[in-house]
């Protein structure tokens, strides 16, 4: 078993700072089947625009978030749930004045 706490992790720091990545349960703890990330986004950010072949659900944390997908937007907030499917093209943006944080969680074929 693993408990930890994001104040002990380090952040990975991706485009500039203005996204920051905790890997919270992966491989590397022992996880055989998924990996659960943590993702802040600051005010204006976004992640790129994209698709994969693996499902992932996110859950909203804090702040709110716009989901882009392929013709359509959506403003979720604080305590929303969105599953994407595989091969599904989305975004997140960040579209507020305050910090974003939400829980993604994908299968180890995902990478970290």
């Amino acid at each position: 078993m693993k408990i930890g706490n994001i104040t002990e992790m380090q952040p990975q720091e991706i485009n500039n700072g203005q996204i920051l990545k905790r890997v919270l349960v992966g491989p590397k703890d022992g996880a055989p089947n998924f990996v659960m990330r943590l993702f802040t986004l600051k005010p204006g950010a976004s992640t790129p625009y994209h698709t994969h072949p693996w499902e992932h659900e996110i859950f909203v944390v804090d702040g709110d978030i716009e989901v882009v997908q392929k013709d359509t937007r959506t403003k979720v907030s604080k305590g929303a749930f969105i599953y994407v499917e595989p091969n599904e093209e989305h975004q997140f943006h960040n579209y507020s004045d305050k910090e974003a944080s939400f829980i993604c969680v994908i299968p180890k074929e995902g990478g970290e």
